[in-house]
Parts: structure tokens; C-alpha cells; sequence
């Protein structure tokens, strides 16, 4: 199926959704709106239709470093897979080279491509780690990201001020927690 199928396909799963909710799609303000939401969605899970390897894979390069290379704050925008809500907020990812290194913008890209599917913080931020030490030369590799969830903000308990932070690493972050450290020192999560 091509992508203009899977968009037509949508918008009559969200015309059907409209009127299930009680609302007439065809009055003026809704005419058009499940097909931007078809649109809107087909785009927040582009992930699903990236390659992690292939992105990481086009920009590897020989580097005879050795120190820690991060990119924080990376923001990103998700869709809970419980509820299908966003989420939202900022990843920094953290890795010791070994004979290589990684485009800086690749590792943007490496989070949208999970960030863009339906998903959970906490496997979010494992496939982000996982990908970047399966696909590349490191020591060891570490990501933090924290995020806001609407899920818990404007239904359920409806906790405002709430924000998730979860952790992923491998190799010597693994096993040096000075290493963690210096990380959390560097991109300022106390």
C-alpha cells in the first residue's frame, strides 16, 4: 500500500472516530480534519518508515580520540503507546569513541526515528542506546532523557508539574559510575 492509500485510509478511520464521538465531520471546522489528522499522524510515526542502521551507517568516521563525545537536549515529540498522547522533551546522548565516531546530526535523526513510532519513554531511550552501540565503536555509550507526558497531565492523575527522566548505557558507563557522573556534570542533570 502506498502512502497516499494509508493516508486515505486513516482519514475514514478518523471521520468514523468523529462520529463515534458525537460529532458531525462534514460541519464546517471538521470538513476537512480527518484527513489532516491522517496527514498529522502518518507524519508523527514517519519512524516507523527509517532505518536506524542506515541513518547511523552514512556518516561513520575513523577518529583516534578517546574522550567523550555528547550532543544534548535533543528534543523530541512522541506518542504514548498506552494512549496514544504525546509526550515530549529532550534527550542527550553521551559516547567514548574506539577507533570511530558518528556524524553529530546523525544522532538527532537516531532519535526521531524511535521518538516517531508509538512508544514508551523507557524503550525510547533503550533503542536509542542500543542502536548508536550496536551500529558504532564506543567504549561505551550513555543517554538520559527526560520528558513530559500528557497521558499523566490531562487525564488520569492529572499531575501537572510531573516530568519522567530515564537512563540507558553500556559498556564502561556500565561499570564507572565517575563516568556517569562526568556526563550528568556535563549536560547539568543533578
Amino acid at each position: 500500500m502506498d502512502e497516499n492509500e494509508i493516508i486515505e485510509q486513516l482519514a475514514h478511520h478518523y471521520e468514523s472516530i468523529i462520529r463515534l464521538l458525537g460529532d458531525d465531520p462534514t460541519r464546517p471546522g471538521l470538513e476537512k480534519t480527518p484527513m489532516r489528522a491522517a496527514k498529522a499522524m502518518y507524519y508523527a510515526t514517519s519512524g516507523y518508515r527509517r532505518d536506524p542502521k542506515q541513518i547511523l551507517r552514512s556518516a561513520i568516521f575513523e577518529y583516534a580520540g578517546s574522550k567523550i563525545v555528547i550532543v544534548k537536549d535533543i528534543e523530541f515529540y512522541s506518542l504514548c503507546e498506552h494512549h496514544i498522547l504525546p509526550f515530549f522533551g529532550k534527550v542527550s546522548i553521551g559516547y567514548i569513541p574506539d577507533g570511530e565516531m558518528i556524524g553529530l546530526s546523525k544522532l538527532a535523526r537516531l532519535v526521531d526515528v524511535f521518538a516517531r513510532r508509538l512508544q514508551v519513554q523507557e524503550r525510547l531511550c533503550a533503542d536509542i542506546c542500543t542502536s548508536l552501540t550496536e551500529a558504532l565503536s564506543t567504549k561505551g555509550v550513555i543517554v538520559s532523557c527526560s520528558a513530559e507526558h500528557l497521558c499523566m497531565k490531562m487525564r488520569g492523575v492529572e499531575k501537572q508539574d510531573s516530568s519522567t527522566t530515564t537512563l540507558e548505557y553500556s559498556g564502561l558507563f556500565a561499570s564507572d559510575a565517575s563516568l556517569r557522573a562526568e556526563f550528568f556534570s556535563l549536560i547539568d542533570l543533578k
